[in-house]
Protein backbone atom coordinates (compact mmCIF):
# COMPACT_ATOMS: atom_id res chain seq x y z
CA UNK A 1 0.00 0.00 0.00
CA UNK A 2 1.19 3.55 -0.74
CA UNK A 3 2.26 5.51 2.32
CA UNK A 4 2.83 9.22 2.72
CA UNK A 5 6.40 10.34 2.15
CA UNK A 6 5.65 13.98 2.91
CA UNK A 7 8.56 15.40 4.95
CA UNK A 8 7.46 16.31 8.49
CA UNK A 9 9.18 19.70 8.25
CA UNK A 10 7.12 20.93 5.29
CA UNK A 11 5.02 23.96 6.25
CA UNK A 12 1.94 25.07 4.30
CA UNK A 13 1.55 28.67 5.48
CA UNK A 14 -1.02 31.24 4.46
CA UNK A 15 0.67 34.19 2.74
CA UNK A 16 -2.02 36.77 2.06
CA UNK A 17 -0.08 38.50 -0.71
CA UNK A 18 -1.55 40.89 -3.26
CA UNK A 19 -0.10 41.64 -6.66
CA UNK A 20 -0.52 44.27 -9.37
CA UNK A 21 -4.04 45.51 -10.13
CA UNK A 22 -2.93 48.39 -12.40
CA UNK A 23 -3.58 47.67 -16.09
CA UNK A 24 -1.19 50.49 -17.05
CA UNK A 25 1.67 48.35 -15.71
CA UNK A 26 0.52 45.24 -17.57
CA UNK A 27 1.04 45.32 -21.36
CA UNK A 28 -1.21 43.20 -23.57
CA UNK A 29 1.75 40.95 -24.48
CA UNK A 30 3.15 41.18 -20.99
CA UNK A 31 5.66 38.34 -21.36
CA UNK A 32 8.45 40.18 -23.15
CA UNK A 33 6.22 41.18 -26.06
CA UNK A 34 5.87 37.51 -27.01
CA UNK A 35 2.29 36.56 -27.96
CA UNK A 36 3.00 32.83 -27.54
CA UNK A 37 4.44 32.99 -24.02
CA UNK A 38 1.74 35.48 -23.07
CA UNK A 39 -1.00 33.22 -24.46
CA UNK A 40 0.37 30.15 -22.66
CA UNK A 41 0.42 31.76 -19.23
CA UNK A 42 -2.85 33.65 -19.76
CA UNK A 43 -4.54 30.44 -20.90
CA UNK A 44 -3.21 28.62 -17.85
CA UNK A 45 -4.19 31.41 -15.48
CA UNK A 46 -7.75 31.33 -16.80
CA UNK A 47 -8.08 27.73 -15.57
CA UNK A 48 -7.13 28.66 -12.00
CA UNK A 49 -10.13 30.44 -10.44
CA UNK A 50 -12.55 27.56 -11.09
CA UNK A 51 -9.80 24.95 -10.83
CA UNK A 52 -8.58 26.02 -7.41
CA UNK A 53 -12.15 26.02 -6.07
CA UNK A 54 -12.65 22.48 -7.37
CA UNK A 55 -9.43 21.37 -5.67
CA UNK A 56 -10.45 22.97 -2.38
CA UNK A 57 -13.88 21.36 -2.43
CA UNK A 58 -12.56 17.91 -3.31
CA UNK A 59 -10.23 17.76 -0.28
CA UNK A 60 -12.58 19.64 2.05
CA UNK A 61 -15.10 16.82 1.59
CA UNK A 62 -12.74 14.50 3.51
CA UNK A 63 -11.29 16.89 6.06
CA UNK A 64 -13.08 15.26 9.00
CA UNK A 65 -12.19 11.74 7.85
CA UNK A 66 -8.40 11.97 8.20
CA UNK A 67 -5.89 12.25 11.05
CA UNK A 68 -5.15 15.60 12.76
CA UNK A 69 -1.83 16.11 10.96
CA UNK A 70 -3.46 15.76 7.55
CA UNK A 71 -6.41 17.87 8.70
CA UNK A 72 -3.98 20.71 9.43
CA UNK A 73 -2.31 20.25 6.04
CA UNK A 74 -5.72 20.35 4.33
CA UNK A 75 -6.41 23.62 6.15
CA UNK A 76 -3.16 25.06 4.81
CA UNK A 77 -3.92 23.76 1.32
CA UNK A 78 -7.36 25.38 1.27
CA UNK A 79 -6.00 28.68 2.58
CA UNK A 80 -3.25 28.81 -0.04
CA UNK A 81 -5.55 27.83 -2.91
CA UNK A 82 -8.11 30.47 -1.91
CA UNK A 83 -5.50 33.21 -2.26
CA UNK A 84 -4.28 31.72 -5.56
CA UNK A 85 -7.82 31.87 -6.90
CA UNK A 86 -8.22 35.51 -5.83
CA UNK A 87 -4.89 36.65 -7.24
CA UNK A 88 -5.32 34.87 -10.57
CA UNK A 89 -8.81 36.33 -10.92
CA UNK A 90 -7.14 39.74 -10.54
CA UNK A 91 -4.40 38.74 -12.99
CA UNK A 92 -7.04 37.60 -15.48
CA UNK A 93 -8.81 40.95 -15.11
CA UNK A 94 -5.60 42.63 -16.26
CA UNK A 95 -5.75 40.49 -19.40
CA UNK A 96 -9.40 41.46 -19.83
CA UNK A 97 -8.51 45.13 -19.39
CA UNK A 98 -5.95 44.75 -22.19
CA UNK A 99 -8.69 43.52 -24.55
CA UNK A 100 -8.96 39.75 -24.14
CA UNK A 101 -12.32 38.07 -23.56
CA UNK A 102 -11.12 36.06 -20.58
CA UNK A 103 -14.62 35.35 -19.29
CA UNK A 104 -15.05 32.87 -22.15
CA UNK A 105 -11.87 31.05 -21.14
CA UNK A 106 -12.77 30.96 -17.45
CA UNK A 107 -16.25 29.67 -18.30
CA UNK A 108 -14.74 26.85 -20.38
CA UNK A 109 -12.91 25.49 -17.33
CA UNK A 110 -15.98 25.91 -15.14
CA UNK A 111 -18.12 23.85 -17.54
CA UNK A 112 -15.62 20.99 -17.48
CA UNK A 113 -15.38 21.03 -13.70
CA UNK A 114 -19.14 21.33 -13.26
CA UNK A 115 -19.38 18.00 -15.07
CA UNK A 116 -16.58 16.55 -12.91
CA UNK A 117 -18.61 17.49 -9.83
CA UNK A 118 -21.32 15.03 -10.92
CA UNK A 119 -18.88 12.14 -10.42
CA UNK A 120 -18.23 10.25 -7.17
CA UNK A 121 -16.25 12.17 -4.55
CA UNK A 122 -13.37 9.70 -4.77
CA UNK A 123 -13.17 10.37 -8.51
CA UNK A 124 -13.16 14.12 -7.94
CA UNK A 125 -10.31 13.68 -5.46
CA UNK A 126 -8.40 11.51 -7.94
CA UNK A 127 -8.81 14.22 -10.58
CA UNK A 128 -7.47 16.77 -8.11
CA UNK A 129 -4.45 14.55 -7.42
CA UNK A 130 -3.71 14.38 -11.14
CA UNK A 131 -4.09 18.11 -11.74
CA UNK A 132 -2.09 18.96 -8.62
CA UNK A 133 0.72 16.83 -10.04
CA UNK A 134 0.63 18.94 -13.20
CA UNK A 135 0.82 22.18 -11.25
CA UNK A 136 3.58 20.85 -9.00
CA UNK A 137 5.86 19.72 -11.82
CA UNK A 138 5.29 22.95 -13.73
CA UNK A 139 5.98 24.88 -10.53
CA UNK A 140 9.20 22.95 -10.00
CA UNK A 141 10.43 23.93 -13.45
CA UNK A 142 9.57 27.59 -12.90
CA UNK A 143 11.54 27.56 -9.64
CA UNK A 144 14.45 25.29 -10.60
CA UNK A 145 15.57 27.63 -13.40
CA UNK A 146 15.98 30.52 -10.93
CA UNK A 147 13.17 32.45 -12.57
CA UNK A 148 14.57 32.40 -16.12
CA UNK A 149 11.15 31.46 -17.52
CA UNK A 150 9.86 34.79 -16.23
CA UNK A 151 12.89 36.98 -17.00
CA UNK A 152 10.96 38.79 -19.73
CA UNK A 153 7.89 39.44 -17.57
CA UNK A 154 7.17 42.54 -15.47
CA UNK A 155 8.61 42.14 -11.98
CA UNK A 156 5.25 41.87 -10.26
CA UNK A 157 3.94 39.26 -12.71
CA UNK A 158 7.13 37.24 -12.27
CA UNK A 159 6.74 37.42 -8.50
CA UNK A 160 3.09 36.32 -8.72
CA UNK A 161 4.01 33.20 -10.69
CA UNK A 162 7.01 32.51 -8.46
CA UNK A 163 4.93 32.78 -5.28
CA UNK A 164 2.25 30.54 -6.76
CA UNK A 165 4.89 28.00 -7.77
CA UNK A 166 6.40 27.95 -4.26
CA UNK A 167 3.05 27.19 -2.68
CA UNK A 168 2.13 24.56 -5.27
CA UNK A 169 5.30 22.69 -4.34
CA UNK A 170 4.70 23.14 -0.60
CA UNK A 171 1.24 21.54 -0.75
CA UNK A 172 1.83 19.19 -3.68
CA UNK A 173 1.10 16.03 -1.66
CA UNK A 174 -1.95 17.13 0.33
CA UNK A 175 -4.57 15.89 -2.13
CA UNK A 176 -2.53 12.74 -2.76
CA UNK A 177 -2.15 11.96 0.95
CA UNK A 178 -5.88 12.55 1.38
CA UNK A 179 -6.55 10.11 -1.45
CA UNK A 180 -4.31 7.51 0.20
CA UNK A 181 -6.07 7.98 3.53
CA UNK A 182 -9.64 7.72 2.27
CA UNK A 183 -8.91 4.73 0.01
CA UNK A 184 -6.83 2.85 2.59
CA UNK A 185 -9.43 0.06 2.61
CA UNK A 186 -9.16 -0.38 -1.18
CA UNK A 187 -6.88 -2.86 -2.86
CA UNK A 188 -3.68 -1.41 -4.27
CA UNK A 189 -4.80 -2.35 -7.78
CA UNK A 190 -8.12 -0.51 -7.44
CA UNK A 191 -6.40 2.61 -6.11
CA UNK A 192 -3.76 2.52 -8.85
CA UNK A 193 -6.36 2.01 -11.58
CA UNK A 194 -8.38 5.03 -10.47
CA UNK A 195 -5.48 7.43 -10.17
CA UNK A 196 -4.03 6.37 -13.55
CA UNK A 197 -7.40 6.66 -15.26
CA UNK A 198 -7.88 10.07 -13.68
CA UNK A 199 -4.46 11.22 -14.91
CA UNK A 200 -5.14 10.10 -18.48
CA UNK A 201 -8.51 11.87 -18.55
CA UNK A 202 -7.14 14.98 -16.83
CA UNK A 203 -4.28 15.17 -19.32
CA UNK A 204 -6.59 14.96 -22.32
CA UNK A 205 -9.00 17.53 -20.89
CA UNK A 206 -6.22 19.93 -19.87
CA UNK A 207 -4.54 19.75 -23.29
CA UNK A 208 -7.84 20.32 -25.09
CA UNK A 209 -8.75 23.20 -22.78
CA UNK A 210 -5.35 24.88 -23.06
CA UNK A 211 -5.36 24.56 -26.85
CA UNK A 212 -8.85 26.09 -27.05
CA UNK A 213 -7.87 28.89 -24.67
CA UNK A 214 -4.71 29.72 -26.62
CA UNK A 215 -6.62 29.60 -29.92
CA UNK A 216 -9.12 32.13 -28.57
CA UNK A 217 -6.32 34.43 -27.42
CA UNK A 218 -4.50 34.14 -30.75
CA UNK A 219 -7.72 34.88 -32.62
CA UNK A 220 -8.18 38.08 -30.65
CA UNK A 221 -4.61 39.02 -31.55
CA UNK A 222 -5.28 38.36 -35.24
CA UNK A 223 -2.87 35.40 -35.22
CA UNK A 224 -4.06 32.46 -37.31
CA UNK A 225 -2.68 29.66 -39.42
CA UNK A 226 0.14 27.14 -39.11
CA UNK A 227 2.88 29.68 -38.41
CA UNK A 228 1.58 30.63 -34.94
CA UNK A 229 1.03 26.98 -34.03
CA UNK A 230 4.56 26.12 -35.18
CA UNK A 231 5.82 28.87 -32.86
CA UNK A 232 3.66 27.37 -30.11
CA UNK A 233 5.16 23.91 -30.61
CA UNK A 234 8.67 25.37 -30.44
CA UNK A 235 7.75 27.19 -27.22
CA UNK A 236 6.32 24.04 -25.64
CA UNK A 237 8.81 21.44 -26.88
CA UNK A 238 11.87 23.36 -28.10
CA UNK A 239 13.03 26.44 -26.22
CA UNK A 240 12.08 27.09 -23.47
CA UNK A 241 10.30 23.73 -23.84
CA UNK A 242 8.01 23.85 -20.83
CA UNK A 243 6.14 20.67 -21.73
CA UNK A 244 9.31 18.89 -22.83
CA UNK A 245 10.87 19.63 -19.47
CA UNK A 246 7.95 18.39 -17.37
CA UNK A 247 7.25 15.20 -19.35
CA UNK A 248 9.68 12.94 -17.40
CA UNK A 249 8.16 14.05 -14.08
CA UNK A 250 4.64 13.63 -15.48
CA UNK A 251 5.45 10.01 -16.37
CA UNK A 252 6.48 9.20 -12.80
CA UNK A 253 2.81 9.44 -11.80
CA UNK A 254 2.18 6.15 -13.60
CA UNK A 255 4.70 4.29 -11.45
CA UNK A 256 3.14 1.95 -8.84
CA UNK A 257 4.05 3.26 -5.41
CA UNK A 258 4.40 6.84 -6.66
CA UNK A 259 4.32 9.68 -4.14
CA UNK A 260 4.83 13.39 -4.93
CA UNK A 261 7.62 13.79 -2.37
CA UNK A 262 9.74 11.09 -3.97
CA UNK A 263 10.96 14.18 -5.82
CA UNK A 264 12.31 16.24 -2.93
CA UNK A 265 11.99 19.95 -3.76
CA UNK A 266 13.03 21.40 -0.41
CA UNK A 267 16.32 22.82 -1.69
CA UNK A 268 14.55 24.39 -4.67
CA UNK A 269 11.94 25.87 -2.34
CA UNK A 270 14.55 27.41 -0.05
CA UNK A 271 16.42 28.95 -2.98
CA UNK A 272 13.25 30.39 -4.54
CA UNK A 273 11.98 31.78 -1.24
CA UNK A 274 15.27 33.61 -0.75
CA UNK A 275 15.42 34.88 -4.34
CA UNK A 276 11.84 36.19 -4.31
CA UNK A 277 11.89 37.45 -0.73
CA UNK A 278 8.99 35.21 0.22
CA UNK A 279 9.09 33.91 3.78
CA UNK A 280 9.23 30.16 4.34
CA UNK A 281 6.48 30.49 6.97
CA UNK A 282 4.39 33.30 8.39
Amino acid sequence: MNQTLTPPDIAIPLRDLRFNRDAAQHPRWWHGGDPVATAFFNALSCTFPAGEKFFMDSVRAYRRSVDPVLQKQIGGFIAQEAVHSREHAAFNKLAADSGYTVATLEARTKRVLDFARTRAKEHQLAATCALEHFTAILAHELLATNGRDMDAAPEDAARLWGWHAIEEVEHKAVAFDTFLAVTAHWSGLRRYALRVRAMILATIILVVTMRANMADLYREDGLRGPRIWWRTLKFLFGRPGMLRRVTPAWLTYFRPGFHPWQHDDRAVLASAQKRLGIAAAI
